[in-house]
C-alpha cells in the first residue's frame, strides 16, 4: 500500500502552504487557493476580504486532493503572488491587479523583501520536491490548478461568451508542445468525456489564458526534458464569483473529472497502453 506524509511550512503567525508527498510522478498544485494575509499587511490593505476573494482561486484545493503529491498554498495572492516572477509578485500598482488599488499605504521595503523571501522559499521547495520525483521516476506531470472569473460585467450582467471562456482552459505557453503531446492530448480528451451537473465539459487550449504563469515557466526551465507542467484554469462555474458561495455538486463533478484523468496521465507518462 502506498503511504503519504503530510508536511507544512509554518511561520509564527500562520501556515504558508501544505505539502503532501507520495510515491508517484503526478503532482497537483493550488497556489492561488489561499486567502490568509499577515496582520501587519491587512492593516494597510485597501481591499476587504470579499474583494480579495473574488480574484483568488477558492476551492481549487479540492481539485488536487486526489493527486498523490500536492501543494496547497494558504496565503493570498494579494500578499505575494507565487505565479508571478519576483519583480511582479507583490502588487504595488493597480495595473498589476486588475486595476484594483490594493494598498491604502504601500508596504515598506522590508515587508516587500520578506514577501519575496516567502516567494523564494516556495520555489526552493518546489524544485526540491520535483527533483526527488525526477530521480525516482525519471519524469513527472504537474497539474497547476487555477480558476478564472467570467462575470466581470457584474453579478446580474452578461457572462463572457462561451466561445471565449471554456469550462476548462488548458495553458501550454511555456511547454514544448510536441515533446509532451503524448501526455497532453489524452489528458484533454479524457476531461472532455467528463460532465459537470450533467453537461459535457468544454475543454480547450490557450483560449482564455495561454498558461504564461511563473510556475509552469519555472518547471519547464529547470526540468526541460523531464517536467510536463500543465496550467489548468477552471471557469468559476463551481461558485458564485461575486458572493463566494460554492456549488458543491459542481465542485464534486470537477474533482471527479480530474481524478479520472490521473490513470490516463500516468499511463501516458510511463509509456503504458
Amino acid at each position: 500500500m502506498e503511504t503519504s506524509v503530510d508536511f507544512s511550512e509554518n511561520l509564527d503567525q500562520g501556515e504558508l502552504w501544505a505539502l503532501r508527498v507520495a510515491a508517484s510522478p503526478l503532482v497537483g498544485t493550488a497556489i492561488h487557493d489561499g486567502h490568509a494575509v499577515w496582520p501587519h499587511l491587512s492593516q494597510i490593505m485597501a481591499l476587504d476580504e470579499a474583494q480579495r476573494l473574488r480574484e483568488e482561486d477558492p476551492f481549487t484545493a479540492e481539485f488536487v486532493k486526489d493527486i498523490p503529491t500536492n501543494i496547497v498554498v494558504r496565503r493570498s495572492r494579494f500578499e505575494v503572488d507565487l505565479n508571478r516572477a519576483p519583480e511582479g509578485a507583490v502588487y504595488l500598482r493597480p495595473e498589476q491587479a486588475w486595476g484594483l488599488d490594493v494598498w491604502r499605504r504601500p508596504p515598506d521595503e522590508e515587508h516587500v523583501a520578506q514577501l519575496l523571501r516567502q516567494h523564494a522559499r516556495y520555489y526552493a521547495l518546489l524544485r526540491h520536491v520535483l527533483g526527488d520525483i525526477e530521480a525516482q521516476f525519471g519524469a513527472f506531470v504537474v497539474l497547476d490548478m487555477h480558476s478564472y472569473n467570467h462575470r466581470r460585467n457584474g453579478a446580474e450582467g452578461p457572462a463572457t461568451p462561451q466561445a471565449d471562456a471554456p469550462d476548462i482552459n488548458i495553458g501550454t505557453f511555456s511547454m514544448d508542445r510536441a515533446r509532451w503531446a503524448h501526455i497532453l492530448d489524452p489528458f484533454i480528451a479524457r476531461l472532455r468525456q467528463a460532465t459537470v451537473k450533467g453537461r459535457p465539459l468544454d475543454v480547450r487550449e490557450n483560449v482564455a489564458f495561454a498558461g504564461k504563469g511563473e510556475q509552469t515557466r519555472f518547471i519547464h526551465e529547470h526540468f526541460p526534458q523531464t517536467g510536463c507542467a500543465i496550467a489548468v484554469e477552471f471557469k468559476k462555474i463551481f461558485m458564485d464569483e461575486w458572493t463566494g458561495t460554492p456549488d458543491m455538486a459542481a465542485i464534486a463533478d470537477l474533482r471527479r473529472a480530474v481524478a479520472t484523468s490521473l490513470p490516463v496521465l500516468q499511463a501516458a507518462l510511463l509509456g503504458r497502453p
